[in-house]
């Protein structure tokens, strides 16, 4: 898999994660794993803060549940529009969690 192509494969991953789910940058890496060494949560990370403007790119947190860096206040309120579930400042990645 191309740079290019494994970019597509996440952006198409994100756009995927059904309405009131999340994914961790780790479940996406590891979902698109393969022998390319491109599927690390960072880079999918790096991905997302280029190219992720068009995708739900707030059902797409960290493995603790943080919302995106920089972002926080926007993808929270989208989040808890989408009736996803909370606990404190953090998704509850236990009820929220999705993989395809």
């Amino acid at each position: 898999m191309t740079p290019q192509e494994y970019v597509e494969e996440v952006l198409r991953l994100v756009e995927s994660i059904p309405e009131g789910k999340v994914m961790s940058y780790g479940a996406i890496a590891d979902a698109l794993a393969d022998s390319s060494g491109r599927n690390s949560p960072r880079q999918v990370g790096t991905i997302m803060a280029r190219q992720g403007g068009g995708v739900p790119w707030h059902r797409v947190v960290t493995g603790a549940g943080r919302m995106p860096p920089g972002n926080e206040q926007e993808a929270r309120q989208r989040l808890l529009s989408e009736g996803v579930p909370l606990k404190g400042e953090h998704v509850d990645m236990a009820r929220a969690g999705w993989l395809p």
